[in-house]
């Protein structure tokens, strides 16, 4: 278990710093509640001071009556909890990736391109004549593999439930390199001892009702994509990651509303490329899984991709977004909502304000809560009033400006709610980053160090920014008068310029 710790330093900055591992036997929640409690310890912190926490979304962590999460808010009722919005975001998609029986039709014959052009890079008996040992050259290069090694960039890539970003990944790739597997699945098909699927593939990707899905896929996924980019920042706020979800939800209701037409003269200019024959859209055709006998289940084509696949799709991711986001309309995010500083904060509401300082009853006295109105009021004057305050677009640069022009002295209170809104973490980007670095340290030959070497190792490696600015000498010198030595240990070899350039 990976734990990393968001705070917010002296100068208005938020920080996430990677606190260590631990190895736990259970994964029950109680214990991996004592773990955590373990590792804060360490580090001379309590559940006490905690103000937010975020996982992954497994049941045993998130868990409503027994998850670690609620372990740790039956201690300390502040460490709100936040289902990482990125998890949310995939979630969404994968939903959405099987929300009809068309989508999901769609999703298998891609995993099958993928899968097919991948295995080609292994049979290179199947290449015979220099045209094809020339295709073959660019399956190896990268041009078409299957998703590893250097070439990742442009290769194809399986869509995953769990990866981010993959299904957005496999079909633009697809997209990019259309002509490429459309050739590598017609060699497999001629050249394949056994009956293989590559034909029926090609048949497949060679009908207008994948070009006009996958393109519709493309459109909504590049939205998705942007937001998923956006949320994985150390220093997205929760309030910043709200607005980007309602955002996006925005975009898909104009989407519905004003992207049919747009998206139906893409596909056809695709298919027109590509040789691809466009059906008549006032021609008669079955309900999908339909049958065609009596003709009682017919609709247009026209009304099979505008209603049937358009509009059930935008509708159903639509219908996700909200069932999954709801935090957005929860209290607690309603009211550090108010404190956007955007449009000049336009959305600053006193009460709702105020109404934080009984949410976190221990973070404010009797006293504090009596004056937070007066001093909420002044402070929206004075920052209205202030030229220097206009360039805040969010709660980071709010709280970094606050700090530069000293006005977290002169508006106390105001300044620990931002603080309090910067600390509820919205994505586990930095824990996902540490299992990667996990499986960079600890290879092969490497797995049986221990957790603590482990650890100071992983630190290190995660850390980087932190260990530059450190004087190896000092190093070297604080060992050195631990105890005595037979020599001093050798300096660091000092390169001349030239050797450094």
């Amino acid at each position: 278990m990976a734990i990393v710790v968001r705070y917010v330093n002296k100068k208005g900055k938020v920080i996430e710093r990677f606190l260590g591992i631990k190895h736990v036997k259970e994964t029950t929640s109680e214990a991996l509640k004592i773990a955590v409690v373990q590792v804060l310890s360490a580090h001379g912190l309590t559940i006490a001071q905690l103000r937010g926490q975020g996982y992954d979304g497994a049941s045993n962590m998130r868990g409503e009556f027994n998850g670690v999460q609620k372990l740790i808010r039956d201690e300390n009722p502040y460490a709100f909890y936040i289902h990482c919005f990125a998890h949310q975001l995939q979630l969404v998609v994968v939903s959405v990736s099987r929300c009809c029986s068309s989508m999901e039709d769609f999703f298998d014959y891609v995993n099958m391109i993928v899968n097919s052009t991948s295995a080609s890079c292994k049979r290179k008996d199947l290449l015979l004549d220099n045209h094809r040992t020339q295709l073959l050259g660019r399956l190896e290069s990268g041009e078409i593999s299957s998703g590893r090694g250097q070439h990742q960039e442009t290769s194809l890539a399986r869509p995953g439930d769990t990866r981010w970003g993959s299904h957005y990944k496999t079909l633009l790739r697809i997209e990019t390199m259309w002509d490429s597997i459309i050739e590598v699945l017609s060699v497999i098909h001629d050249d394949q001892r056994n009956p293989s699927r590559a034909g029926g593939l090609v048949h497949t990707m060679e009908s207008f009702s994948f070009v006009f899905i996958m393109k519709m896929m493309l459109q909504i996924l590049r939205i998705t994509s942007d937001l998923s980019s956006l949320l994985q920042k150390k220093d997205q706020n929760i309030v910043e990651a709200m607005s980007l979800v309602i955002d996006v939800k925005a975009r898909l209701v104009n989407l519905r509303s004003e992207g049919y037409e747009p998206l139906l003269d893409e596909a056809k200019e695709f298919c027109c490329e590509n040789d691809i024959p466009i059906p008549n859209m006032e021609d008669n055709v079955p309900r999908f899984g339909r049958s065609r006998k009596g003709g009682r289940n017919n609709i247009t084509q026209d009304h099979y991709f505008r209603v049937d696949t358009f509009y059930a799709t935008i509708d159903a991711i639509t219908t996700e977004f909200d069932h999954r986001f709801n935090e957005v309309s929860s209290e607690l995010l309603t009211c550090f909502a108010c404190l956007d500083p955007r449009e000049s904060f336009s959305k600053f509401d006193v009460n709702k304000l105020a109404r934080l300082t009984e949410i976190y009853l221990d973070d404010f006295s009797f006293d504090d809560r009596k004056k937070i109105k007066d001093q909420l009021q002044t402070f929206l004057i004075h920052v209205r009033r202030i030229e220097e305050f206009r360039v805040c677009q969010d709660f980071a640069s709010l709280a970094l400006k606050m700090v530069e022009l000293n006005r977290h002295m002169m508006f106390p209170l105001v300044y620990r709610l931002i603080e309090l809104a910067l600390l509820l973490p919205v994505a586990t980007a930095s824990v996902e980053r540490a299992f990667s670095a996990m499986k960079i340290i600890k290879t092969e030959l490497r797995n049986t160090m221990s957790d603590g070497w482990l650890n100071d190792l992983m630190v290190v490696y995660i850390e980087r920014e932190i260990f530059k600015g450190i004087d190896l000498q000092s190093i070297k010198k604080a060992f050195q008068v631990k105890k005595d030595r037979n020599m001093k240990l050798p300096k660091h070899p000092k390169r001349n310029r030239t050797e450094r350039n």
